[in-house]
């Protein structure tokens, strides 16, 4: 057998999986994408083991440590777009950029060192106390809410 017919056609699978990685906006699609790479390399390893005869075989003992890997992998992958399609109603990629909260809001400490003004200025803020801004019975910041 001839060492280059796995190696294009591992090459075509690689690349098949690199575009869709870079194309694809579904984030479960990128996951599968990912396994086509992946599997590109196990189509490698397994090749060359057998062109290089190699007595310990440990082309395709790497390529069943890459087989585990990959399955935990999609696994943990697959929960991950789970609970964010839950959270958010999409897999879209582009949307979930805003995962993180951009609002970096210090928190100022309880202290007992509160004058007059501020006491009474606090007593007329109520409830409705934009995101970010300090609340004044606390001492604290409110933190703004994820947007959807």
């Amino acid at each position: 057998m001839h060492l280059a017919y796995p190696a294009v056609l591992a090459a075509l699978l690689f690349c098949i999986g690199l575009y869709g990685v870079l194309a694809r906006r579904n984030a479960i699609l990128v996951l599968m994408s990912v396994e086509l790479m992946l599997n590109a390399v196990n189509l490698n390893l397994v090749a060359f083991d057998v062109w290089l005869r190699d007595t310990l075989h440990s082309g395709q003992a790497l390529t069943l440590f890459t087989i585990a890997i990959a399955a935990a992998e999609i696994g943990i992958g697959l929960a991950i777009v789970l609970a964010v399609y839950r959270n958010r109603g999409t897999s879209d990629i582009d949307r979930l950029r805003d995962t993180a909260e951009t609002d970096e809001a210090e928190t100022l400490p309880d202290t007992a060192e509160t004058d007059s003004a501020e006491t009474d200025t606090a007593e007329t803020r109520d409830a409705t106390t934009a995101p970010g801004q300090v609340d004044g019975k606390t001492g604290k910041t409110k933190k703004a809410e994820a947007t959807t």
